[in-house]
């Protein structure tokens, strides 16, 4: 029977007994399969085959091991060749070694075994390799979107299908949807399933950095260009370059930086700061967001050249409380996900834990409905998931709200206050979703009643 993980050997000696020798020492490896040669002639005509190293005799009789290691080279450039020789000779050594050799042992008492570990190791090397190569291209299948992101809904039926056009090409992509949805989920499908997979997935998230710095991680900058700036840095456009950048929350880029990066995307070139040079840049853009950006490109805040240049394929993340019959669904993968990283039995969820989970909104969507389950499999001490072991977020949970004694104004502050939270401070939002005037609100923030950082 063939053995998958063969390992090929070649040995070129003229000395029939010290390749015999050698042939059958290395043999004793079941994983290796051993080829003796005595002539370059026969070598040369099996080279073909392609083995994993060659053990070359330096002192063959009619040809020069130099100029052998050199037809080898010449023939396939990656080939392990393994020099073995008579001689010590320390500048024949280093010169064979600059000329592509893997390794030079001299023939001694220890020669069997220096050439076992050399083999070894470099065996090892090449498996290495492979399990390299294998990682890379299961990587998209890692990303599987009909498996990573998890529901059998109509809404997320819709979505899988803009993956899939997304993935085909290098369309921008701006994908829509509220905190927890998994819009990065949704860009690593995309990017992990394009013909960009190989290459770099790197996110931004824009609110998350300070104005004056983002410019700088961005594009990245040049040592001494501002305060703190002590050595030269790439910014995320080149960190991303022949792969995918993801700029999350894009909605809150700065009104000044968007002229900055309307103008890269026109261009496919970036100026770090501190720099006049330009440097091209090949990256595939995804944006997310959970503003509504043409509100935005409304209210000035946003410009409207680059919303045109952003909205590309637009893909709308349905919020959680829509895929009512994902729900259960995604609540099984997560507790059974749980369980087996904690090495737990597995849990079951009871027909009440499930109509308690159907019956809630979850404002933090997806991200929310992971963080009730992982608990609730802890809180659950049998084989089962029970409706008390489910615990919502009570601050966000508006049935809470109903059963305290408040006045009108307070029950109508709470209320504003909790889409405040669930919408993440997007006044504008709020205050079409409730029909209430944008000043009304400004007024109850600039008052005090209403938080909005």
């Amino acid at each position: 029977m063939k053995n998958n993980n063969a390992f090929k050997v070649f040995i070129l000696e003229d000395d029939t007994w010290y390749g015999s020798m050698l042939q059958h020492y290395l043999s004793l490896n079941p994983e290796y399969i051993v080829k003796r040669f005595e002539s370059p002639g026969d070598f040369f005509a099996q080279l073909h085959e392609s083995p994993d190293v060659i053990t070359l005799d330096f002192s063959l009789p009619d040809c020069d091991g130099a100029e052998v290691l050199r037809k080898i080279k010449q023939q396939n450039p990656d080939l392990r060749v393994i020099i073995i020789s008579g001689q010590e000779d320390v500048a024949t050594a280093i010169n064979l070694l600059k000329n592509g050799a893997y390794d030079y042992i001299v023939k001694d008492e220890d020669t069997k075994d220096r050439l076992w570990n050399s083999i070894k190791n470099l065996r090892e090397i090449s498996d290495l390799k492979q399990e390299v190569e294998t990682l890379k291209s299961q990587v998209g299948r890692k990303y599987d979107f009909s498996q990573f992101i998890i529901g059998k809904s109509e809404a997320i039926e819709k979505v899988f299908a803009l993956i899939e056009k997304a993935s085909k090409t290098n369309i921008t992509v701006s994908i829509t949807g509220e905190t927890g949805s998994g819009k990065e989920m949704v860009a690593k499908a995309i990017h992990y399933n394009s013909d960009r997979h190989k290459q770099p997935f790197v996110a931004v998230n824009v609110a998350a950095i300070p104005r004056d710095l983002l410019e700088s991680e961005l594009f990245g900058h040049e040592k001494g260009a501002f305060t703190g700036a002590v050595t030269r840095r790439i910014g995320k456009f080149e960190e991303a370059d022949k792969g995918t950048l993801f700029l999350d929350e894009i909605g809150e880029l700065d009104i000044n930086l968007q002229a900055k990066l309307l103008r890269v995307l026109q261009e496919r070139e970036i100026t770090k700061v501190g720099s006049n040079a330009v440097t091209p840049i090949n990256v595939r853009i995804i944006v997310a967001t959970h503003k509504n950006l043409i509100e935005e490109v409304k209210n000035k805040t946003f410009r409207e050249d680059l919303y045109y240049r952003l909205i590309g394929l637009p893909i709308q993340i349905p919020p959680l409380r829509e895929r009512a019959n994902d729900i259960i669904i995604l609540a099984k993968y997560f507790v059974d996900a749980f369980c087996k990283e904690n090495k737990m039995p597995k849990k079951s969820i009871s027909a009440d834990a499930q109509q308690k989970l159907v019956n809630y909104s979850f404002p933090g969507n997806v991200r929310e409905l992971k963080s009730i389950m992982e608990l609730a499999a802890v809180m659950s001490d049998g084989d089962a998931i029970e409706s008390e072991h489910i615990t919502m977020n009570t601050t966000s949970n508006i049935t809470s709200l109903l059963s305290k004694e408040l006045t009108l104004r307070e029950f109508e502050i709470q209320l504003i206050q909790h889409f405040l939270d669930k919408y993440d401070r997007d006044v504008l939002l709020v205050a079409k979703k409730l029909d209430v005037g944008k000043s009304t609100l400004y007024r109850m923030v600039q008052a005090g009643e209403l938080k909005v950082k």
